[in-house]
């Protein structure tokens, strides 16, 4: 009898611990408590931190999360308005304002996460639809970006007289314009259902492989440009090295000739002074002078195994005749011929064998 008392006593305390531990459940600062009983809300959700009361067995405590939650959305394949297919991956932050509400439409966080998937893949869709590829890459209409100051003026990609490299594209909204209009779009949609959509951005924006190609093209465009006009202003730059040094040496060069000649102008007067004074001195000295300037000639004028064309009355003909009547050797004798038809001579001509002068190279 008393252990049969003593398992009755045992089985009542764990059934009270069992009711007692049931009745009561605690709400954390950071949470919403729904209660349901049979799966029917039961009074309004309880946010307010603290220990609270509930039907043990029957009713049944719903935690849904008050703070910041994040959705991590797929990437998806999307055209723009020019036709170029990128893959948009974006990311929102939403929150829980109406627990009521949010339990009877979801019930818990996976339904609404892809409730958030319909909706804002929708309107990403739709807003990268309707906007140009530049419009989704730049940032806002109003960014000035660093530009190189040895690229200034120089054309970029396919737009060569256009498009200035350094300088970007202008664009109507920009990437966070298009960001704030999905949000303003999807927010409404997202409110019945007891949501805050606070915040939506582009994670990552991808080029498909055919876009990608076309931007290496155009960058490598872009570098081929750079390059041929640092090319072309070194040419232009080598040209004016160039010119300045040809301009240079002709001066110089000028100015030497210049210098040459005044020189050797002041040396002939100075030397045809020096001539006059000295042929001057005496009345013999003017002959003395034309015999040394014929002799001079002949020296210029005869060389070995030369034949010269004289008429009888010329002044080198008589110097050889007189040079030849001194020499100890017989001059050969005169072979007379007529002139020829063209010549005007005074006198016949005769063609003489001149032996070398004496001083003649």
């Amino acid at each position: 009898m008393k252990k049969l008392f003593g398992s009755f006593a045992g089985a009542l305390g764990v059934l009270i611990v069992a009711v007692f531990s049931g009745c009561f459940f605690t709400v954390k600062e950071t949470e919403h408590v729904i209660i349901t009983r049979f799966g029917d809300i039961v009074g309004e959700p309880i946010s307010s931190p603290g220990l609270r009361f509930k039907m043990p067995f029957i009713d049944t405590v719903n935690r849904l999360e008050k703070r910041l939650l994040n959705w991590d959305g797929s990437p998806i394949t999307i055209p723009t308005k020019d036709k170029a297919y990128i893959s948009v991956d974006t990311f929102a932050r939403w929150r829980i304002t109406d627990p009521k509400q949010f339990f009877i439409r979801f019930r818990d966080l996976r339904s609404a996460e892809s409730r958030l998937e319909d909706i804002l893949g929708s309107e990403t869709r739709n807003a990268i639809a309707r906007n140009e590829l530049i419009e989704i890459v730049r940032t806002d209409k109003n960014r000035s970006p660093v530009v190189d100051e040895t690229l200034k003026g120089a054309a970029s990609g396919s737009d060569v007289g256009t498009t200035k490299i350094g300088t970007l594209p202008a664009i109507r909204v920009g990437r966070a314009k298009i960001e704030e209009e999905i949000k303003s779009a999807a927010a409404p949609k997202l409110k019945d259902p007891g949501i805050e959509l606070l915040d939506v951005r582009f994670k990552r924006i991808n080029y498909e492989d055919e876009v990608l190609e076309r931007v290496y093209q155009r960058m490598t465009s872009e570098r081929l440009q750079i390059a041929q006009r640092f090319r072309s202003e070194g040419g232009a730059e080598a040209a004016r090295i160039n010119g300045n040094r040809e301009r240079d040496l002709n001066e110089i060069e000028s100015t030497a000739y210049k210098q040459v000649q005044e020189l050797r102008g002041a040396a002939d007067a100075e030397a045809s002074r020096i001539y006059a004074d000295a042929y001057g001195s005496n009345a013999a000295a003017p002959e003395f002078y034309e015999f040394l300037k014929s002799l001079e000639t002949f020296r210029t004028i005869v060389g070995k195994d030369t034949t010269l064309l004289l008429s009888t009355d010329s002044d080198i003909f008589r110097l050889l005749k007189d040079t030849s009547r001194r020499s100890p050797v017989a001059p050969s004798p005169l072979l007379l011929a007529p002139p020829p038809p063209s010549a005007v001579v005074p006198a016949p001509a005769a063609v003489v064998p001149v032996p070398a002068a004496q001083g003649a190279p």
